[in-house]
C-alpha cells in the first residue's frame, strides 16, 4: 500500500524579493498542481508578516515526491530560491492522520 507524503516548506523572502518570490511561487503551484501524484499544493501567507510563506504539498508517495523533484517547474524553483528567499522543509510521512 502506497503511503501518502507531504511536504511542507516555509520561506522567508529576502529583502526586496516579496514580488519575485511570489511570481516564482505561483508559477510552481500551477504545474505542480498537474502532476499525476499531486494530491494537493497550497500556498499560504503568514498574516501578519507579508514576507513570510508556507508551502504545503501532499503527494501520492515517495515515488511522486521523486518525479516532482525531477520536473523542469522543480528544477527552476530550486535554482532560484536561495537568491529569493531562505527555505526550510520537511517531507514527512502519515502517522496519525485523519482522511
Amino acid at each position: 500500500m502506497a503511503t501518502h507524503m507531504k511536504t511542507t516548506a516555509l520561506l522567508k523572502a529576502r529583502p526586496g524579493k516579496t514580488g519575485e518570490l511570489v511570481a516564482l511561487l505561483r508559477g510552481l503551484a500551477s504545474d505542480s498542481r498537474s502532476e499525476p501524484g499531486n494530491l494537493r499544493w497550497d500556498l499560504w501567507q503568514d498574516q501578519h508578516d507579508e514576507t513570510t510563506f508556507i508551502i504545503d504539498e501532499l503527494y501520492k508517495d515517495a515515488d511522486s515526491v521523486e518525479a516532482h523533484r525531477a520536473t523542469p517547474h522543480f528544477r527552476n524553483y530550486a535554482s532560484r530560491i536561495n537568491e529569493l528567499a531562505t527555505r526550510t522543509a520537511v517531507t514527512s510521512h502519515p502517522v496519525d492522520v485523519v482522511s
